[in-house]
């Protein structure tokens, strides 16, 4: 029997103040230490939303719950002189009792007065970023990949897709040994936001396939919102405790 996952790693990538930063855990744990002002709060409130529930919120980043800055702002400041940027944010799992890692993450591409790209990618074939992946075009060029050179280095390994899709293609891989925990119409109406989809985010609902994804999929495009599992943690420890 497999032995469970722990988070043994996070790491960002040209992503708000830093070049390149990892962070390790113990047991599944961490603790940050420092200033307040530092960052300790926006670091880990970046990888919470976004890696795990994928919620780009300003007020859900932002540990005070302000909407003053949008993802865009981590990436280009205001007054920045790039006119784009791109950058990444992952998370690694390893197996209690062996060598054995799964990484997720997100990638984004921020550019002058267009909207925000974004892309989740996750690597199941063992390898680990910063140590035989790199999310460089060359390790020393620090210059980070494009979605496309990104989908070019996966290859089998992974994949690299986008919000709903994810769920698509572990289900399409794993068949019954993957459930789609809370798929239905009243956990979407719980767990529905304010936050508005775009037509270009609406059309990627198309490439759904599977058949409880493209009922969640019409959901979405009915009240043309996002629902963000957060809203259902209560169901989910109730389910498990």
């Amino acid at each position: 029997m497999n032995s469970k996952w722990q988070i043994n790693r996070i790491g960002l990538v040209d992503f708000w103040y830093y070049d390149e930063e990892e962070f390790y855990f113990l047991d599944g744990r961490m603790l940050l230490r420092g200033a307040n002002g530092s960052g300790k709060s926006v670091t880990m409130q970046s990888f919470i939303p976004l890696l795990l529930d994928g919620n780009m919120r300003p007020e859900r980043l932002d540990p005070f719950g302000s909407r003053a800055r949008k993802m865009d702002n981590y990436l280009l400041e205001e007054n920045d002189s790039r006119e784009e940027r791109t950058g990444y944010l992952y998370m690694e799992f390893k197996r209690t009792d062996s060598d054995t890692y799964l990484t997720i993450g997100i990638g984004m591409k921020a550019r002058k007065g267009k909207a925000l790209e974004t892309w989740y990618f996750f690597l199941q074939d063992g390898r680990r970023i910063g140590k035989d992946f790199f999310l460089y075009r060359q390790e020393k060029s620090k210059i980070t990949l494009s979605k496309q050179e990104l989908k070019c280095r996966v290859l089998e390994g992974g994949k690299v897709l986008d919000s709903l899709r994810i769920a698509g293609s572990l289900k399409q891989r794993y068949g019954e040994g993957l459930t789609l925990w809370h798929y239905e119409e009243s956990d979407f109406i719980r767990c529905l936001s304010q936050v508005h989809i775009s037509n270009e985010r609406m059309k990627k609902l198309d490439k759904l396939e599977d058949e409880k994804l493209i009922f969640i999929g019409e959901l979405i495009r009915r009240h043309q919102k996002a629902g963000y599992q957060e809203g259902l943690i209560d169901l989910y420890l109730a389910d498990m405790f």
